[in-house]
């Protein structure tokens, strides 16, 4: 009796967890889809364009250098650098390139309180239309400007660019993180705009207009990941964020497991926190004003939780199969390789939908074939992240050293 009641309660967990993965990926069938593009109108939004730098002189300049070569008239934007916990010559290095530089008040202990300050600043002077966020190591395309800027006038309060790679061959790793970064802007964020949801604010290369920011308090977020806490507030405010393909950015990636581990410990504590923050509220809306972009983002933050239970599940739905199966070898070593090809089976569609992300890139998959690989691998250790972050909250936003000072043209020749 007591065998089957946990069979039944480990297989209404199964469904509910092939549910949830159905739903995903049901709505990442969208970004199939032709990618949205807006209207291209003249340029007239003004953008205050704001950089949060820690020790970064190594590829600050070229960054600046981007920025300045927009093809978008430099009377309507302004570049302005918050240099926090700098021991470098981040700050001189802004000023030598034309940017005008910010030095933060009292202790800035990560990106989001930089942003804060900034956007209180920039408030105040009242002199922009919208604030574009980039961080130090990105490279931005020349016409990443003009192009919020049609995304913008078209009536977008917030909108997310496409995030591409500096380094997506460099190592296994940064090609593990490209792929992921492909993956979210056509699989989530693209078909989230083909059907009238909301995308992800990505960190990096993001627009907010100055009317949202004066609706919201300013910059107020709370946790390690400022942007999907900001997706949150931006959703629970009435606004979805949209998605901008032609607005492109290059970021670097980590090279090794170690910077690997260390970043996604960071995201994954702060979508726990979110999940705590905002979670209910999410649901409360979704279901008061019966809203589907506010569910769907519910369901997003969700997501480590979910892993981890079945994550856990799996493994306890294998320890009760041991414990009342007959005493056997045979009974065993069916156990065994049904769990073996389950890993098998996860391990080659893992590897599958990272090609295909690399082919709709339209990237050749020269290069990538490590990655592809062992792409399985570094999803499998997001679920050891997420189980040392639920029982240990990382409290400190550590940086990541960037290194590759590539100009635009650098990375033309590499790619």
């Amino acid at each position: 009796m007591r065998g089957g009641f946990l069979f039944w309660i480990l297989a209404a967990g199964g469904l509910l967890t092939a549910a949830y993965s159905l739903y995903f990926g049901v709505i990442a069938l969208f970004g199939l889809r032709r990618r949205p593009h807006y209207p291209v109108v003249a340029p007239s939004t003004r953008f205050a364009v704001v950089i949060a730098a820690r020790n970064e002189e190594a590829v600050l300049g070229n960054l600046l250098d981007s920025l300045f070569a927009q093809r978008y008239p430099r009377a309507l934007f302004e570049v302005l650098v918050v240099p926090n916990n700098c021991t470098d010559h981040t700050e001189q290095v802004a000023l030598d390139h034309g940017a005008r530089v910010l030095r933060p008040t009292g202790k800035v202990t990560g990106k989001g309180e930089a942003l804060r300050q900034a956007v209180d600043l920039l408030l105040g002077e009242g002199w922009a239309d919208a604030v574009c966020v980039f961080d130090a190591d990105n490279l931005v395309d020349p016409d990443f400007l003009a192009r919020m800027n049609d995304a913008y006038r078209a009536g977008a309060a917030a909108a997310q660019g496409f995030r591409d790679s500096k380094n997506p061959r460099q190592s296994a790793i940064s090609g593990c993180y490209s792929i992921c970064y492909w993956m979210l802007s056509r699989f989530y964020n693209a078909a989230r705009e083909a059907i009238g949801l909301s995308s992800l604010i990505g960190g990096s290369g993001f627009m907010v207009s100055f009317a949202l920011l004066r609706r919201l308090g300013g910059w107020q977020t709370r946790t390690l990941t400022e942007d999907y806490e900001f997706s949150a507030q931006c959703v629970l405010a009435g606004e979805r964020v949209r998605f901008v393909p032609g607005a492109v950015i290059y970021d670097e990636q980590p090279l090794t497991f170690r910077q690997s581990w260390k970043q996604r410990r960071r995201w994954t504590t702060g979508s726990l926190q979110g999940l705590r923050l905002y979670g209910s509220r999410l649901l409360a809306q979704a279901v008061s004003e019966k809203r589907m972009i506010s569910f769907d983002l519910w369901m997003t933050f969700l997501s480590p939780a979910v892993q981890m239970a079945a994550a856990v599940g799996g493994a306890f739905g294998t320890a009760v199969m041991l414990f009342h199966a007959a005493p056997s070898t045979v009974a065993m070593l069916l156990t065994a390789a049904a769990g073996a090809g389950t890993v098998l089976l996860s391990a080659a569609a893992s590897s599958a939908a990272a090609l295909a992300a690399v082919l709709l890139h339209r990237r050749p998959a020269q290069g990538m074939l490590k990655s592809i690989l062992s792409f399985w691998l570094f999803l499998a250790s997001w679920l050891a992240i997420t189980f040392v972050s639920l029982l240990h909250h990382q409290k400190n936003w550590d940086p990541i050293p960037h290194t590759d000072a590539l100009t635009l043209d650098q990375l033309s020749a590499r790619r």
